[in-house]
């Protein structure tokens, strides 16, 4: 047999080193947050476990066993016919459950048996979180950040997909958390992440980052959505050397009828998402809105939300939010396009250099 067990730190420092990393908690639980990069392969899944929780209060923690014994035999062994027979000796896993019992250690277990070198998590997801939670502030700490900063509709995040292209490092918050930061940001088709999923999606995306090269974020929120930017992270922008992006304000509009175009298809879900805002702006208004929207005007509805929603305010806002952004050099946009912003994306980086 060749099991070892393994620390969640030293777990989190090999995790590019190991052939595989597999969850043995069932499908639920891998979806609502799991190591990066992890397989899915439940000893029980969501149904089984249910099963054997329910024998396990109702009948007795014998009863249960027996049942799970069976049934966790069961999926292993569909599991080694389906992933493993063709996995040479060299072949390494890094196995979890929740705590790092039964489940994992059964796979282990029969894997280690075969002759495979297995890795297992002491603790479990559970470990791992903790130790995720207590070393997102030092991958914060290690890195310098670029907050780039603009009005709502000014290209923010075509800035920083054009950055990405271009070979710089980039946290988009926004694509993490399937979020467009506003009250209107809800993507339809795309829910979000839960909040311990997104913590995870935060950390590995900052743990790979080069300190030595710096890295752009969208001025954020401490909120993306439903979801809480990690207080470290939002501490670090806020103190983080800003940039400012300006575009026109007809450019803006065309920018958010392309990247918001399911509004003008799905009218009835724009209306829905109008109604967020009757506290702030009055019902009257939004009445007029949802009536312009109905009659397919949608421009002037996206018009009047920049100019009388998101803009007013926008800069003192920010300046209270964002320590140096007064000092944030201008990065004039003179249209939408993607070869602007790419322009731009090169421009700023080279001065970086």
């Amino acid at each position: 047999m060749s099991v070892h067990p393994i620390s969640a730190a030293e777990a989190m420092a090999r995790l590019e080193g190991f052939s595989a990393i597999i969850d043995a908690r069932s499908e639920g639980e891998h979806a609502e947050d799991h190591l990066p990069g992890a397989l899915s392969w439940p000893s029980l899944n969501n149904a089984e476990r249910v099963r054997v929780g329910t024998l396990y209060k109702q009948v007795s923690p014998f009863e249960a066993q027996k049942i799970g014994a069976a049934l966790v035999a069961r999926n292993i062994a569909a599991h080694i016919e389906r992933e493993v027979l063709d996995k040479p000796k060299n072949w390494q896993p890094l196995i979890y459950c929740w705590r790092g019992g039964k489940r994992s250690n059964s796979l282990a277990l029969i894997l280690g048996q075969i002759g495979f070198r297995v890795h297992l998590l002491e603790g479990g997801y559970k470990a791992f979180r903790s130790a995720l939670l207590a070393d997102l502030p030092a991958q914060v700490a290690r890195l310098n950040f670029r907050v780039v900063c603009g009005p709502t509709g000014s290209g923010k995040t075509r800035l920083l997909q054009a950055l990405r292209e271009e070979g710089a490092q980039v946290l988009d918050l926004e694509e993490l958390a399937s979020h467009r930061s506003s009250v209107l940001g809800m993507i339809p088709g795309r829910p979000q992440p839960t909040q311990k999923r997104f913590d995870t999606l935060v950390w590995d995306a900052l743990r790979q980052f080069d300190a030595a090269r710096p890295v752009y974020v969208e001025a954020e929120s401490k909120k993306v959505g439903n979801l809480a930017v990690p207080d470290s992270l939002i501490l670090a922008m806020r103190d983080s050397p800003c940039l400012l992006l300006q575009l026109a304000d007809d450019e803006r509009v065309a920018l958010l009828l392309e990247d918001y175009a399911f509004f003008a298809r799905d009218t009835d879900f724009f209306c829905r998402r109008l109604d967020a805002l009757i506290a702030l702006r009055g019902k009257a208004v939004i009445d007029e809105w949802k009536a312009l929207v109905k009659d397919g005007q949608i421009e002037p509805v996206v018009r009047a939300l920049l100019l009388q929603h998101y803009d007013p305010g926008y800069a003192s806002s920010t300046r209270r939010n964002f320590n140096r952004f007064g000092d944030a050099p201008i990065l004039a946009a003179c249209d939408r396009s993607m070869a602007t912003m790419r322009t731009l994306a090169r421009d700023l980086m080279a001065s970086e250099n």
